[in-house]
């Protein structure tokens, strides 16, 4: 071949290549870039209650993580199993695994983060030694592949060992690559100390931990910072009980506010979405506190979460508008 041909036929190698690379899907690292400084989270339910039925791409726009709820346990220990819910697909006239799938990507390109929630209130998903762990990472991974989720959402609430979930973690980021979005939802009680499981768990992963979205709610009083005590339902609950977190490893940028989106998401700990508002500018600039005031401010502080996505549209939609709006003014 003669050297004109031959940079001719470079010259083309080097256009076909870039024409590929220019029509591919961006990588899960490219797309974890995506998630914005201020998030805020909300749970969509794979499940029909009073709060009503709902397809996740009718999901507003004003939330930037969306955790399916949930992922489930099978026979075999530590794995996790999901579908689209059979009476939800009936209370939406049809809502298949492949609308689902579907729904996934029309959130993706709008730059939404869908992720796998699993477990919930009455999740069994047990990860007790490494075998577990195995299992729970690939049968994650391979739900990731399925339906496209950019994630998982830890939410044990019946009991977490944090060593063999901590591997099971690293070996699907493993699997998965560096653009893996992982989040809790841990209890109060379990983010006290960090001794505590969950505590312990997202320090053991901190170098690939997205964020902890603590349930600050359904908890009675709890102690903040401080080292007094505080009851639910007040700003002062919500920044000192935060203040715990900041204070003993975690990045700001890892700890979201997990607040219920209205009286019927949740037993207790209901706020006025202003009261959210008010939590995160005390800890981001040192405004709006009540009598508990941090010793530093938290600029990076990720955002907030609710408890549901559903709910607050069954309420009218003012968690997701109230807060929402407002995370684009912090810091």
């Amino acid at each position: 071949m003669s050297r004109s041909r031959a940079a001719a036929a470079f010259g083309l190698l080097l256009f076909l290549i870039a024409s590929v690379l220019a029509t591919a899907p961006a990588s899960a690292k490219e797309r974890s870039a995506e998630l914005p400084k201020h998030a805020l989270t909300g749970y969509w339910h794979n499940f029909v209650n009073d709060a009503g039925a709902l397809r996740l791409s009718d999901v507003p726009d004003q939330y930037d993580i969306v955790a399916v709820s949930f992922g489930e346990a099978t026979q075999t220990p530590g794995e996790v199993g999901f579908q689209a819910d059979p009476g939800l697909s009936d209370a939406l006239g049809g809502y298949t695994a492949d609308d689902l799938k579907a729904d996934v990507a029309a959130l993706q390109s709008k730059g939404k983060k869908v992720i796998l929630s699993v477990g919930g209130e009455r999740g069994q998903v047990a990860v007790g030694d490494d075998a577990a762990a195995t299992t729970f990472a690939d049968s994650v991974y391979g739900l990731t592949q399925t339906y496209g989720f950019d994630g998982v959402d830890i939410d044990l609430e019946n009991g977490l060992q944090p060593d063999p979930m901590a591997k099971a973690l690293r070996s699907l980021r493993e699997k998965f690559g560096d653009g893996l979005v992982i989040t809790m939802a841990p209890q109060t009680i379990d983010m006290q100390s960090p001794t505590g499981s969950y505590f312990n768990l997202a320090l053991q992963i901190k170098d690939i931990l997205t964020v902890v979205n603590m349930q600050y709610y359904n908890s009675g009083s709890m102690l903040g910072c401080d080292g007094q005590v505080y009851s639910q339902g007040t700003v002062d609950f919500i920044t000192a009980l935060a203040c715990i977190q900041l204070q003993n490893g975690l990045r700001p940028d890892q700890v979201g506010l997990g607040l219920p989106a209205g009286p019927r998401a949740a037993g207790g700990g209901v706020v006025d979405p202003a009261v959210v508002n008010q939590a995160l500018d005390c800890l981001a600039s040192g405004t709006s506190c009540g009598s508990f005031k941090p010793s530093q401010t938290y600029p990076d502080i990720r955002g907030a979460m609710t408890w549901s996505i559903n709910w607050d549209i069954a309420n009218g939609g003012g968690f997701a508008e109230t807060v929402g709006g407002h995370l684009d003014t912090l810091p």
